[in-house]
């Protein structure tokens, strides 16, 4: 059904892709970053200025949401889209990440996670089959199987114990989003490969989520802790055994060189917090690397962070006088700068591969982003 879902790749350069994915609500241009609004909102962002800033997408959390204001509750105000005012794609995950790492009562079983809520201690059992019901009520775009996400540093038996128990959940999340009719006709299903930085492991997953078949592929478990240096060694590996035909979405990542890194390794889709929460606590992104705007020496700093950002007609002073000053404009305007910023890079990366020039432009991104050592 191609009104549903298509991934077309227009150019390659080495491993890294530009392509576009053609959904019912709209097109996504890859590489993406998905900004996160984890509980129906881009925090501090309005939906259009969201998009103005170049977002063809936006994430949304099934553990949040599911706890507040319950997915049944949004179901009935029309759906996540009409409930937030955004009519573009919506990916949301599975919840699994936050019931590992937030709730800290929980109990796994094959059945599922039965976990007390972070918010009131109230116990709620999430399931693959109940993970697909809550974004069926979301009436999210892009699906995720519901998995569980192992801790960094876990025996490589406990790292394969749990992938192979993703990959069951992997089965019942596929069966259960197909029975899901008319939201299964229009939305599209991502298997997630596990395995921590095992090669063995992450390629028994892809096998696994291969059989199954899915519309696209995530790369999860990485952004745990374990560092840069040892997530491109599994991104190495680990996008190559996933099909290339399909969208290749890493979760959770990352940082700006993060991104640059994972293109250059084939992936296709991110998504990650640090643009907007760094924006709240006073940190922005800019070519020249992230900078601390409550440092001293923009007190009086005239100049803005770029000069083509929708901030530009505020200074860096200015800036710093907010956010130093807790004025919930500072918020406002460091987080849309830096999610703007995100999106150039992804823009920048998109026509540099379609040029043919990724390699020059990634190596001048480097050398004027990292700290010169």
């Amino acid at each position: 059904m191609t009104d549903r879902f298509t991934f077309t790749i227009s150019a390659t350069e080495g491993k890294a892709r530009t392509g576009v994915i053609r959904m019912q609500r709209g097109e996504i241009r890859t590489p993406a970053f998905m900004p996160v609004g984890t509980a129906a909102t881009v925090k501090a962002m309005k939906p259009a200025d969201v998009r103005g800033i170049g977002a063809d997408i936006i994430l949304g959390n099934t553990y949040h949401l599911m706890l507040r204001p319950t997915a049944e509750r949004v179901a009935k105000l029309g759906g996540l889209h009409a409930f937030m005012g955004w009519d573009r794609p919506i990916l949301t995950d599975s919840g699994g990440y936050q019931v590992m790492s937030l709730s800290s009562l929980r109990k796994i079983t094959e059945e599922g996670v039965r976990f007390a809520s972070h918010l009131d201690g109230s116990r709620h059992m999430l399931t693959p089959e109940r993970s697909m019901e809550i974004q069926r009520l979301l009436g999210s775009d892009i699906v995720m199987c519901f998995d569980e996400c192992p801790a960094n540093g876990v025996s490589r038996d406990e790292a394969a114990k749990s992938m192979a128990m993703s990959m069951r959940w992997a089965e019942r999340s596929r069966d259960a989003f197909d029975a899901g009719t008319d939201h299964a006709a229009r939305s599209a299903l991502f298997g997630i490969q596990q395995g921590s930085l095992d090669e063995a492991l992450r390629r028994e997953s892809a096998d696994a989520l291969k059989e199954i078949g899915f519309d696209g592929y995530a790369i999860g478990g990485l952004a745990v802790g374990e560092g840069q240096e040892a997530m491109f060694a599994c991104l190495d590996f680990a996008p190559d055994m996933l099909p290339a035909d399909k969208p290749r979405y890493l979760m959770g990542v990352g940082k700006p060189d993060d991104l640059v890194g994972a293109v250059e390794r084939g992936v296709d889709m991110f998504d990650c917090v640090m643009p907007t929460r760094s924006g709240r606590n006073g940190q922005a992104f800019t070519w020249d690397g992230p900078l601390n705007i409550r440092n001293a020496k923009f007190a009086e700093d005239p100049t803005p962070l770029d000069p083509e950002s929708p901030t530009a007609q505020w200074s860096k002073a200015y800036l710093h006088h907010l956010v130093r000053s807790g004025e919930i404009l500072g918020a406002m305007l460091m987080t849309e700068h830096n999610l703007w910023f995100y999106q150039q890079v992804m823009a920048g990366m998109r026509g540099a591969i379609a040029e043919g020039r990724f390699a020059v432009w990634a190596a001048t991104f480097r050398g004027r982003y990292l700290p010169k050592g």
